[in-house]
């Protein structure tokens, strides 16, 4: 059954642009309150997002934090209810990406990895399980971005992947833990926007790679996590947006 989510409450992690805001717009579209996570992007640039969300007929407010410290966590939250006094979706969107192999990876770059992009979604996780069992009837939803390294090695992104694969493991036992108030699920997004060390012409590579021969958008992720959230018989799901890559 798909569960409207007009005037529900949603907060997205690194929401100030790429992948992340793309989430927020998809949710606002839909009708959902935006709170905008963000932690280096410039005031200008958060400005501009809410603005845009916004237009869109929605209330969206900013909230600058480092998630992968506790404290971090525990800003971001008491946010959500001075500013909304609920939380009906969690995104959680925020991750460092660098390019190591097993070798390369020093002891601090894995202590990062591990703090941002497992460690901020573990607690953020803890922290809306508790807004959102509040929550009468229809409790909650957190949906985390995962990536290839969450489900096969990636070598050339050794600790990221490790990471990943962590937080597609976290997806499945919060997903037990939490049901049936709480559904949780997870998005695995293939090449759908261009990091900054890929030239043009590996861009178009990486694309024909894929069964579809071409590469994505960041609006493809976020159409799959609206449904994800809409979807209130979906939880433990894993859905690969990557134009058939994990089968090539």
């Amino acid at each position: 059954m798909q569960q409207s989510i007009m005037g529900q409450v949603a907060l997205v992690t690194g929401a100030a642009h790429r992948v992340g805001k793309a989430i927020a717009f998809e949710l606002a579209r839909r009708g959902a309150h935006q709170v905008v996570h963000y932690h280096a992007s410039k005031p200008e640039t958060v400005e501009q997002t809410l603005s845009e969300l916004r237009a869109l007929g929605v209330q969206a407010s900013a909230i600058q934090a480092d998630i992968s410290q506790l404290s971090g966590v525990e800003a971001v939250f008491n946010h959500v209810v001075e500013r909304f006094g609920k939380l009906n979706i969690l995104v959680n969107s925020a991750s460092i990406f660098q390019k190591r192999t097993l070798d390369e990876v020093t002891s601090e770059e894995w202590d990062e990895t591990m703090r941002v992009n497992l460690k901020a979604p573990f607690m953020c996780t803890q922290a809306a399980a508790k807004l959102m069992r509040h929550n009468d009837p229809i409790g909650g939803v957190i949906v985390n971005i995962l990536d290839r390294g969450s489900v096969s090695p990636w070598p050339e992104f050794a600790h990221h992947g490790i990471s990943k694969a962590g937080l597609f493991m976290l997806t499945k036992t919060a997903a037990v833990s939490y049901a049936p108030h709480i559904r949780v699920n997870g998005v695995i997004p293939g090449p759908v926007m261009k990091p900054d060390y890929l030239s043009d012409q590996d861009w178009v590579a990486a694309g024909n790679r894929t069964l579809l021969k071409r590469v994505g958008f960041a609006e493809d992720v976020a159409r799959a996590v609206a449904y994800l959230v809409e979807e209130d018989y979906l939880t433990g799901v894993t859905i690969p947006v990557n134009g058939g890559r994990n089968l090539t």
